[in-house]
């Protein structure tokens, strides 16, 4: 939002005007919470009192609610009364808009909808000259289009009409015979009979998540982890929990003292965001916790076959336990758009997830089902991982280059030994929201933390998401430059609060 000095309006009534339009169009849902007054002045550039005024405004009218101690929150608004009987309907131009933000579901009122809803505003402004460390995606340089089309084309030629019409449900049999493969050969054991294939993993965790939770379900995540996951276990009405962890993964003292919960959620070679990594030994005492207890085991490993260093991860949880749910991706090592993903499950829970799978989408595109076996059955991925793998090692070293050279010496970070997600920890002294719309302004994108936090986590993490397999090497120097100018500038600015106000706004002694 930006306010215009030069206009007659006053800059309360402007704010009004734009948060008032932003909630009746529903880009502000119900629920949402909107930034503290200090805060949205200091982005806006103006007094609090403005703010202040605009939010009191906006909470006579019905648009907000305020609790001390809780924030301001966007009020359901009320629907449109009905017509009497008999009366004639007035004209689409008469007709007052339909008030669809008030006939919203609560399961899609949940806080994780608003958190995606504003990865993908943010996705939308990352388009141009912006360098955008925030995309979960091979850059279009490290895409196989050339060695994808044979495929396709060859498919065309000798599968013809077969290929364009519904598949199987569970997925096309030679599809499931080449995945079960490549899992044996990561060292999961699997056969073609234990594959489902769904739309990307995102689906897969969506039909699991309906599977098995309720409302009011305990799940358990790492502190923080993907922003999907949030929303799919909100929209089943689960109670999220996030787990702290030290070097070796979650914490067993936690977990025990939390007791059972319906499902554990984990990422276990590389947490989206943070990169963490769990150990083999904690994967063993977290597979015992979960039989103990009774906890289903959802693995999410997104990262499969994306080691940059050459050391293999330990053995998944998958082939620790038959019981485990695998779930697993073409997306972030192959083509994004195909939009194919798998899992594994326990076979008495198959049933379900076929049928869940079938209620939502009637199954994944045969064809492109067809051409990725294609892919595969020709030996195409594992040339085409060779070269990304080093591609990313390229990426990855340039950007801690620049990170270490441009960044303030009070950050931290490591660099991943897999995936393409680096996690940048701040100081108390930068918080992560300010310095992400700094970064923004300067033309870099990336992710705060906060996107990532489970509601219920202890001690979650604070820092920014940066993800470096989109860009070129020369372009991540560039984006870690106009980092570092941002982190300086947000430290000046909260220096300066202090000296002009004598308070801190973060608190921070």
């Amino acid at each position: 939002m930006v306010l215009d000095h030069a206009l007659d309006v006053p800059l309360y009534q402007q704010l009004f005007d734009r948060i008032a339009e932003r909630i009746r169009s529903g880009a502000f849902p119900a629920g949402f919470r909107l930034p503290p007054s200090r805060k949205l002045a200091d982005e806006l550039g103006t007094h609090r009192n403005t703010v202040v005024r605009a939010y009191t405004e906006l909470e006579r009218s019905g648009f907000l609610s305020s609790t001390v101690g809780r924030g301001t929150f966007v009020r359901a608004q009320p629907a449109a009364v009905a017509l009497p009987v008999g009366r004639a309907p007035v004209s689409s131009a008469e007709r007052a808009p339909i008030p669809w933000s008030s006939m919203i579901s609560e399961r899609a009122r949940t806080e994780g909808f608003a958190r995606v809803a504003r990865v993908q505003r943010i996705a939308r402004v990352g388009r141009g000259e912006l360098v955008n460390l925030t995309k979960m995606e091979p850059g279009p340089d490290l895409l196989p289009d050339e060695l994808f089309r044979r495929c396709l084309e060859h498919v065309m030629r000798t599968t013809g009409t077969r290929a364009l019409g519904y598949a199987p449900h569970e997925g096309v049999p030679r599809l499931r015979e080449r995945i079960a493969a490549d899992l044996v050969r990561q060292g999961v054991p699997a056969r073609a009979d234990d594959v489902l294939v769904t739309s990307g993993s995102q689906q897969g965790l969506d039909v699991v998540a309906r599977a098995l939770v309720d409302p009011g379900d305990v799940v358990i995540s790492q502190a923080a982890t993907y922003t999907g996951a949030i929303q799919i276990f909100g929209a089943n009405g689960a109670r999220l929990m996030g787990v702290p962890a030290d070097a070796e993964g979650p914490d067993m003292a936690w977990l025990r003292h939390a007791g059972r919960a319906k499902a554990l959620y984990l990422m276990p070679n590389s947490c989206n965001p943070t990169g963490e990594c769990i150990s083999g030994p904690r994967r063993e005492a977290l597979i015992a916790w979960a039989r103990e207890t009774g906890t289903a085991v959802i693995e999410d490993d997104f990262v499969a076959d994306l080691e940059l260093d050459g050391a293999a991860p330990p053995p998944a949880m998958r082939a620790l336990d038959g019981d485990v749910i695998y779930l697993s991706t073409f997306s972030k090592k192959l083509i994004p758009a195909l939009r194919i993903g798998f899992l594994l499950c326990p076979p008495s829970l198959a049933p379900q997830l076929v049928a869940l799978k079938h209620a939502t989408d009637l199954g994944t595109s045969g064809l492109l089902q067809h051409a990725l076996a294609e892919f595969l059955e020709r030996g195409y991925l594992a040339a085409h991982l060779n070269r990304i793998r080093g591609q990313y090692r390229e990426r990855r070293d340039a950007l801690c280059v620049a990170l270490k050279k441009y960044l303030p010496p009070s950050v931290r970070f490591r660099a991943p030994t897999r995936g393409t997600t680096m996690w940048i920890e701040l100081p108390d002294d930068l918080d992560p929201e300010a310095v992400f719309e700094e970064a923004r302004r300067r033309g870099v994108l990336v992710s705060p933390g906060t996107l990532y936090r489970v509601d219920r986590a202890v001690g979650g993490p604070s820092g920014l998401r940066l993800v470096f397999g989109g860009e070129s090497p020369a372009r991540l120097v560039e984006g870690a430059k106009r980092l570092g100018a941002a982190m300086d500038a947000v430290s000046v600015g909260r220096r300066a609060v202090v000296k002009r106000t004598g308070t801190d706004p973060l608190g921070v002694v």
